[in-house]
């Protein structure tokens, strides 16, 4: 199955500016929920300012590998710096499980014996976090598109905007009828939420990491397609990963048949040619063998 690599593309001085505005704003937030939760006795106002504070610390982990990433290749990461991208989003993510872990141990340690909670700071609160959340949220969701590093933090954006109406839910009922037990109960239900959000996406984070095959593209349909390019008759020896996010490699040993020995270098081509159209894939590395030398006993992915 072909590999569509289309994303939209910004302007890296937007881009960066985008996400300073969502640090600073971020920032401010934490502060204001914090010391309101605090005053107003609420855990899920409390709770929103710890998110809120892993979303400002991600947004800067981001803003720096974003910086990071677009540094050229050297002769020290010969693969250029792109991968950084990659490396914050696995410590967003995973600060997004441990938090939502402390958080419903919080929750269920509250419900036992619920306290006085403040319904008008609590909603107040979780009114201002809903602006603040939203928009940062509008800042990322058009960039989250083509970068698993700000797809992180927008899912981080996300799950504080529905954070922040569960808390004003809860300060409502609070006010209205004095329910002090849906105040840990909706913050175990924004851990819930949170720790759904990081376990759904960190499997393709990891999957990057290991330079794991493309899932978009199918084993057997690539290497049929190989074989079946004439005067190819095996190959092995065949890894095809994800450099980053925007860039698939193949790596692979193509026995030619000794009738088309002499048409090695336009094999070549042929093939480059097929795995570009097919697959989107414009980056492999292909060493040639003949059925008089090439590797015996090997499999398909082996690599030694």
């Amino acid at each position: 199955m072909p590999h569509d690599h289309g994303h939209a593309h910004f302007d890296p001085e937007s881009g960066d500016r985008r996400v300073a505005i969502a640090i600073w704003a971020n920032g401010l937030l934490t502060v204001a929920q914090l010391v309101g939760g605090i005053l107003a006795g609420s855990l899920a106002l409390v709770a929103d300012a710890i998110h809120n504070f892993s979303d400002m610390a991600s947004l800067v982990i981001a803003f720096g590998a974003r910086k990071i990433a677009r540094r050229p290749a050297d002769d020290t990461m010969t693969f250029g710096y792109k991968r950084i991208e990659i490396v914050a989003a696995l410590i967003n993510y995973t600060t997004l499980i441990v938090i939502g872990l402390y958080l419903a141990y919080e929750g269920a340690m509250r419900m036992i014996d619920p306290p006085e909670v403040l319904g008008w700071w609590v909603v107040i609160l979780g009114g201002v976090a809903l602006v603040v959340d939203t928009l940062t949220a509008l800042l990322t969701y058009s960039m989250q598109k083509s970068s698993v590093n700000i797809r992180a933090l927008f899912l981080h954006n996300l799950s504080d905007a529905l954070s922040s109406v569960a808390v004003m839910i809860g300060g409502t009922l609070i006010l209205l009828y004095d329910m002090r037990w849906v105040d840990p109960a909706i913050t175990i239900g924004i851990a819930v939420y949170i720790l759904y959000l990081a376990f759904s996406e960190i499997g393709s984070t990891v999957r990057l990491l290991m330079l794991a095959s493309p899932p978009e593209i199918e084993n057997e349909v690539l290497i049929a397609a190989i074989l079946d390019i004439p005067g190819v008759e095996d190959l092995h020896h065949l890894h095809f990963w994800q450099v980053h996010e925007d860039q698939v490699s193949v790596d692979a040993h193509i026995v030619v048949a000794r009738e088309s020995r002499d048409r090695a270098e336009a094999i070549k081509v042929d093939i480059k040619a097929m795995l570009a159209e097919a697959f989107d894939i414009r980056h492999s590395t292909l060493e040639f063998e003949f059925p008089d030398n090439t590797d015996q006993g090997v499999t398909i992915y082996e690599c030694s």
